[in-house]
């Protein structure tokens, strides 16, 4: 069971990459150039918080079913932040995920409530944008190659 959840968190996160990306680069583009704020826009960007938060549930349900998690109660918190593995399995991963979706969530959010277009891709994109690098950052990449 723990090993199917596993592959599909993980496979599930490159669809999240790519639909983050393109809402990002979407918002930015059309920011730059000025272009209207249309149907196809409020879709990639409801169809990136979508793909994240279902990412969080899979991604809640593997870590509380996962292995690495019987290290808080067996070696204590100071084992775990002292591994390099534990910590980012524990502590650093799920955590930047989440703040991750949290920004997604409230640019998604926040650009509902913009009237001009400009304001919309505006905020789509800074808040877009700051989620991406945060889960650039935390992606366990030696995991996936």
């Amino acid at each position: 069971m723990y090993t199917a959840i596993q592959h599909l968190h993980s496979y599930w996160a490159y669809l999240v990459l790519l639909i983050v990306v393109l809402a990002t680069f979407n918002a930015i583009v059309k920011l730059v150039g000025k272009k209207p704020f249309g149907a196809h826009d409020f879709r990639i960007s409801l169809f990136a918080l979508i793909v994240m938060h279902l990412q969080l549930l899979i991604g809640l349900v593997l870590y509380f079913s996962s292995p690495y998690f019987s290290a808080f109660s067996e070696q204590g918190m100071g084992e775990v932040m002292g591994n390099d593995t534990l910590r980012l399995y524990l502590i650093e991963h799920p955590t930047t995920m989440i703040l991750a979706i949290v920004f997604i969530t409230i640019g998604y959010s926040k650009h509902k409530k913009k009237l001009s277009s400009n304001k919309k891709f505006k905020t789509l994109s800074i808040f877009y944008s700051i989620a991406l690098l945060l889960l650039l950052s935390r992606i366990p990449w030696q995991a996936w190659f």
